[in-house]
């Protein structure tokens, strides 16, 4: 019986955090200024990430204190929002260089799917090219992954559907 109580407790002790973190999405951060910077998307046991109106920013959990107006966090808004529009800058500064004829692609979820047959970083088209047979992007459907590689946005299943749909509206003359 002992252990069965034990138990129990261990259980509800392990849902506690999940149920405290759930009542803080929503929840409105403030900056060092005394004004909002944004609000709870989400949040889990390390992070917090906080909508501000412009980005959703990722912030360490452990950087969030309690001021007299409630959550706060040591930076403004303004701040938060410059230091992302700089990660994303360097994302897709990093996702154009790698956007180039002939660069091997892999899927979301890092499996290789194909290679890219034609890139018009102007006019923002880019064909790549795939088992299934070619499928026209933009720069917005890739991002280079941790590991350094050209990622395409979706999963496998979803390039070949995409891939499928394509060729089937080619063979009845419809339009994709």
């Amino acid at each position: 019986m002992k252990i069965a109580k034990l138990a129990l407790l261990a259980s509800v002790l392990a849902a506690t955090p999940a149920v405290a973190l759930a009542q803080d999405v929503g929840a409105t951060i403030y900056g060092s200024d005394g004004n909002p910077v944004g609000t709870v998307a989400e949040a889990n046991d390390q992070v917090v990430v906080i909508d501000t109106g412009k980005h959703k920013a990722p912030v360490p959990r452990n950087m969030l204190f309690d001021a007299d107006n409630g959550k706060s966090v040591n930076a403004t808004q303004d701040q938060i929002n410059t230091m992302m529009d700089q990660r994303v800058a360097e994302a897709n500064a990093k996702r154009d260089a790698a956007l180039v004829q002939g660069a091997a692609v892999v899927t979301a979820g890092g499996s290789p799917i194909g290679k890219l047959a034609s890139v018009d970083l102007a006019a923002d088209k880019i064909t790549l090219e795939t088992e299934g047979g070619a499928l026209l992007l933009k720069k917005e459907h890739f991002a280079v992954n941790p590991q350094g590689q050209l990622a395409v946005l979706y999963s496998r299943d979803q390039i070949a559907q995409a891939t499928a749909g394509t060729q089937a509206g080619a063979a009845t003359g419809g339009a994709q």
